[in-house]
């Protein structure tokens, strides 16, 4: 917080990296397309910026048994229950995940670019965030300020499908306004691979879950587990080498595998289809699409997961 400075009066300073100041300067046009064109919650976040002076900003620890699928969840004051436990310091992170992995657990510790206080705070523009280009802070910027717009307290898997697919349609609309015809088609290559590799994931982890929940002894899942797991790289190699210079996915791929990292894929996009057929229900719309979202908020967890998992675009709770 003591950190922060104002992005305008950044910009007006002449010793500001010229990659740093390119995408602060398109900050404030970010910020009004996601106010006026995709009715999100701007208020005053974004305005400020601050160098946290690492890499990301949160690692996030995920930890699954190693013969279930199922991540473990970890309960907070204000926000709930998340699949995950955050810290800002990537030794916390480690020391925490190396100390699950010692009780048995399947881990994954990933680096996040970004977080929403969920309008506790006005959230600053991060370092961390202008790691890529002006699309992906768009994306980013998008994405968090949806938790503002809606949040459900300990539901991990509807909240950030929710913004992902908010991220997903603010992205193409803008760069429909003010993109070119090569970045909109830059963009709808990377979300086909994105697509492509969750699903994969999403296909395997069925697999698995078929496995444990299979009448094997615990020593034939676990070697079923490694066969499932080997599998899926074989695939990903098939399916990598159709993509020419797209190796976003490799380095994912050659850190290895388990059910933790898996469950981290799934707790992001098991419901993004669902989502992605109410907002094509209603022709694309984001305020109609935020209509039918909030009914499910008097859903229970089990009530929005059939809803999603079905694809139903009409329901009631």
């Amino acid at each position: 917080m003591h950190k922060r400075q104002a992005i305008d009066n950044l910009l007006e300073q002449k010793t500001l990296p010229a990659g740093t100041r390119e995408q602060l300067g398109g900050v404030k046009q970010i910020r009004d397309f996601a106010g006026n064109e995709l009715g999100l919650p701007v208020d005053n976040s974004y305005r400020d910026y601050v160098d946290t002076g690492r890499e990301y900003v949160v690692w996030n620890v995920f930890a699954a048994p190693d013969l279930s699928i199922d991540a473990r969840q970890w309960c907070y004051l204000f926000i709930g229950c998340l699949a995950y436990r955050g810290y800002f310091a990537k030794d916390d992170a480690d020391r925490f995940a190396a100390e699950l992995a010692s009780q048995g657990y399947d881990v994954f510790t990933g680096g996040v670019s970004a977080y929403s206080t969920l309008g506790w705070f006005a959230d600053p523009v991060l370092n961390t965030m202008l790691r890529r280009d002006r699309i992906y802070l768009a994306r980013v910027i998008f994405h968090e300020l949806a938790h503002r717009k809606l949040y459900i307290k300990g539901d991990t898997d509807f909240n950030e499908a929710f913004a992902d697919t908010v991220a997903h349609a603010g992205v193409r609309m803008w760069l429909g306004s003010s993109g070119t015809v090569q970045e909109l088609q830059a963009y709808d290559t990377a979300m086909l691979h994105e697509d492509v590799f969750v699903n994969l994931v999403l296909r395997y982890r069925d697999r698995l879950d078929a496995v444990y929940k299979s009448g094997l002894d615990d020593a034939e899942k676990l070697r079923q587990k490694q066969v499932v797991l080997n599998e899926m790289k074989v695939e990903y190699g098939r399916i990598r080498a159709g993509w020419k210079d797209d190796d976003g996915y490799d380095a994912w791929f050659s850190a290895g595998l388990n059910n933790a990292k898996l469950a981290a894929v799934s707790t992001y996009r098991s419901y993004l289809p669902g989502f992605e057929k109410l907002l094509a229900a209603v022709n694309g719309k984001l305020d109609a699409f935020y209509g039918k979202v909030e009914q499910m908020r008097g859903c229970t967890r089990e009530q929005r997961r059939d809803i999603l998992l079905s694809g139903r675009t009409t329901f009631a709770c």
